[in-house]
């Protein structure tokens, strides 16, 4: 099951950063919100890439 969870965190990651792509959309047109985004989504694809081939 900790497995499992480790698998997730590049996944949720990548939805958070969806997340502040929508709230950059819908309601605050910041240039911070996007440099978060754009981190988050990076990260999350690399921890996801990263996780996803070393655990078992």
């Amino acid at each position: 099951m900790e497995d499992l969870a480790k698998k997730n965190v590049g996944i949720i990651l990548v939805l958070l950063g969806v997340l502040c792509l929508l709230i950059y959309f819908l309601a605050v047109p910041s240039n911070a919100l996007l440099v978060v985004a754009l981190v988050l989504e990076v990260v999350g694809i690399g921890a996801y890439i990263y996780l996803n081939k070393h655990i078992e």
